[in-house]
């Protein structure tokens, strides 16, 4: 629970300096189990269950359950419920919500909240170490006994504490400016100038002068490669093979400088972008860049559609894009009729057929959030059922794969 109830702005003089006074809470949750119950009970008015200790905002906090009550006037009719301030403090303001959880699955919570609601007086004060807030009359222990919060000889209390912070930003009177991290422009100068090379690798007749160290401190592939056990000591020419120029291309340029290259100014038109980043992405996976195949996911994500999920749904699933097919399924699941109709969906039948069950589990998901939101359609009706008896979108019959 993120707060910030107060926010407050000041100017001083002609000299338009400013600042600004931030109050917040500084929010964390306990969990409390009390099991043996029954057991517990009659161990004396006044005498209490601590659970273990637990910071919030800077301070130890500890509940105490009191199974027959705190004060003797209530002749152990009640139970008490109480939150205390463990550790030395003076003055420490808070908010508190204590919760009796209902154990039957109901959802039917007893809740004490100061959250969510004004307080006229501002949050508790507790004074010094020991200090507490709670409830003298919690709960009528006969009630508790046969209610849904006891279950199994067993209590669960949820304890939130809300710490009350302030803290005052303004302009620093000195302060020197850093510049950003530039070790990705300088290794890429260090890459453009072919300075100190001493491996060229060769892609589809197209040469490539790099530098084995900084392959290998990048790649476990080429660490491997060159480094390695298996390495051709006597070589210094490494041939690439299955990947295109402007693919090796744009590797290199992530592996000196760890960014993208201008994917649409090395492709040369947007829709060859999208079939560039793809095949980048397949390149990251076997070079185990997972960062670089990370950012094409990313790239990829931002282009997913009827036309392209199919085949970017299969890619992921072949290089292990856990993000990317995650977006795919779900896009596929919620416009699966026209994803049917597009040429890729075949290839992604064909390539990857164990797809077809996961992709049945992501539409009954979304069929079950339409049926909620009753927005659901026949099309999307009859589609589920194509694909859940084995047709597909034209109603012909889809033998499964041995």
């Amino acid at each position: 629970m993120a707060r910030t109830p107060m926010a407050c702005t000041a100017a001083a003089g002609n000299s338009n300096t400013r600042s600004r006074c931030v109050t917040e809470t500084v929010n964390g949750s306990h969990h409390f189990t009390i099991n043996g119950y029954s057991l517990a009970k009659g161990m004396g008015v006044g005498k209490y269950i601590a659970s273990e200790s637990f910071f919030v905002g800077g301070y130890q906090w500890a509940i105490y359950f009191y199974p027959d009550g705190k004060n003797a006037e209530d002749n152990s009719l009640y139970v008490s419920v109480f939150i205390a301030l463990a550790s030395e403090g003076t003055d420490v303001r808070a908010l508190f919500e204590l919760t009796l959880l209902d154990q039957s699955g109901k959802g039917k919570h007893k809740v004490h909240s100061h959250f969510d609601r004004s307080l006229e007086s501002g949050p508790y004060t507790l004074k010094y170490r020991g200090s507490m807030w709670g409830y003298k009359r919690f709960f009528r222990r006969a009630v508790l006994e046969t209610s849904d919060f006891l279950k199994n000889d067993s209590l669960a209390i949820t304890c939130t504490v809300g710490v009350v912070v302030s803290s005052t930003q303004g302009p620093r009177m000195y302060s020197i400016p850093v510049p950003e991290l530039d070790l990705g422009e300088h290794f890429g100068a260090l890459l453009d100038s072919g300075e100190g090379t001493d491996v060229t690798l060769e892609v589809d007749g197209e040469l490539y002068h790099a530098h084995k160290l900084v392959l290998a401190a990048r790649s476990p592939v080429f660490q491997a490669q060159l480094f390695g056990p298996m390495r051709d000591r006597s070589s210094g020419n490494i041939e690439i093979k299955d990947i295109e120029p402007p693919v090796f291309k744009a590797l290199l340029h992530f592996i000196y400088r760890d960014s993208l290259p201008d994917m649409k100014e090395l492709a040369g038109a947007p829709s060859t972008s999208i079939l560039l980043a793809q095949h980048l992405l397949a390149a990251a996976d076997r070079y185990g860049l997972d960062r670089l195949r990370l950012l094409c996911e990313s790239k990829l994500c931002e282009n997913v559609s009827v036309d392209t999920v199919a085949t970017t749904l299969a890619l992921a699933e072949q290089h292990h894009a856990a993000e990317l097919k995650a977006v795919c399924l779900k896009f596929a699941a919620a416009n699966l009729a026209a994803v049917m109709q597009s040429e890729g969906f075949e290839y992604l039948r064909d390539s990857c057929p164990t797809l077809q069950s996961e992709l049945l589990k992501t539409v009954a998901g979304v069929c079950e959030e339409s049926v909620v939101t009753g927005v659901i359609s026949n099309r999307n009706r009859s589609v589920w059922g194509q694909l859940s008896d084995g047709t597909d979108a034209s109603g012909r019959r889809v033998r499964p794969r041995t």
